[in-house]
């Protein structure tokens, strides 16, 4: 499949807001990060267009490909990323909004805590990509993917409410 100039504009416009938020969970909220991350996967959609087989559909090709970036930055520089305060711009002036922005933080250092794969599974999950193609993307069947979202989820619960 070769995709065109005109395609591409389509292609980014569809896509670029759901990988701008798939980098925003990798990069723990570091606007520029993730803006950086979402402009090198397009570059590389761009740069690598002639080689989609279409085998898959073009979001599982694009997501995998921000996956890859991601997981390809944070090992290669070893960063730790700090979640940025600035994303949650909850008025916490009542009891209830400081509540759910301690439960958000909460949420957010236990998915950092996470292993890469682990990491990226549950990202996905909640930008609410299929399961099926959360599985076509990182190899794994769809019942071993569901068997591992379970124990993720378990495990998340276990850290939000006991803080380990």
């Amino acid at each position: 499949m070769n995709i065109e100039k005109e395609d591409f504009t389509c292609i980014y416009n569809t896509h670029a807001p759901k990988v701008f938020r798939l980098c925003m969970q990798y990069a723990s909220g570091d606007e520029d990060l993730a803006k950086e991350w979402q402009q090198e996967t397009f570059i590389k959609v761009w740069n690598h267009r002639k080689s989609f087989q279409a085998k898959s559909s073009i979001s599982t090709w694009i997501y995998r490909i921000a996956v890859n970036i991601c997981l390809g930055d944070l090992r290669n520089s070893k960063k730790e990323i700090q979640i940025d305060e600035g994303i949650r711009s909850i008025d916490s002036t009542t009891e209830e909004n400081e509540k759910q922005e301690n439960q958000i933080k909460k949420m957010h250092n236990c998915i950092n805590k996470l292993t890469q794969i682990n990491k990226a599974i549950i990202v996905l999950e909640l930008e609410e990509v299929p399961q099926a193609t959360i599985a076509e993307m990182l190899g794994f069947s769809h019942g071993s993917l569901r068997t591992r979202l379970s124990r993720i989820r378990n495990s998340l619960l276990k850290c939000i409410t006991n803080g380990k």
